[in-house]
Parts: structure tokens; C-alpha cells; sequence
């Protein structure tokens, strides 16, 4: 089994509430639960990456990119539209993950 590495940039997507902390947006006990269910070592490094203004990023480690799309697709914000993701694989040329 050889594990990849991924990068997820999440995006307000058109369920955000503009003007709410992301901790205040709708479903987000729902959303956290979520992430917090997710299995270990999958998720290596997220969080916000522009002073919350209007992205998240995460630093994955799964063996496709099938295995993330499985993963993360059924997240509550990702179903509602409140995120937007882009997955990218990412091929690591500096450092030892």
C-alpha cells in the first residue's frame, strides 16, 4: 500500500453566511463532529489559511484520491454548499513527511 499526499483548499461555497464566524455558520457542530470522526492519521495539518476571511486548508494522507472523495464528501458543509473543495494530489520535493 503506498500512501499520497493531498491538499484541500475549502472555499465559502453559496451556503456561507457572509459576516458570521465560521463557528457560528449553520451546521457547525455537524461539520466539526464530522471532521473530528475522521479516520486517524487521514487528516495530517488544517485549518484556516487567510485569517478566516474565506478559505481552509488541509493536508491529507490516503492512499487515492478516490479514498479522499469517499472520505470527505459526505462532510454537512460540503452536502449543503456552505464549502467548496479543491483536491489536489501533491508531490512533496522538499523534506521528510
Amino acid at each position: 500500500m503506498t500512501l499520497a499526499f493531498f491538499v484541500v483548499n475549502s472555499y465559502h461555497g453559496p451556503s456561507w453566511v457572509h459576516g458570521r464566524p465560521m463557528r457560528e455558520q449553520p451546521d457547525w457542530k455537524a461539520h466539526a463532529e464530522f471532521m473530528d470522526a475522521l479516520p486517524e492519521g487521514f487528516v495530517l495539518l488544517g485549518g484556516p489559511v487567510d485569517g478566516h476571511k474565506t478559505r481552509a486548508m488541509l493536508v491529507l494522507r490516503a492512499e487515492s484520491l478516490e479514498e479522499v472523495h469517499r472520505l470527505l464528501d459526505p462532510d454537512p458543509w460540503i452536502k449543503s454548499g456552505t464549502l467548496v473543495e479543491v483536491i489536489e494530489p501533491w508531490e512533496i520535493l522538499i523534506g521528510t513527511p
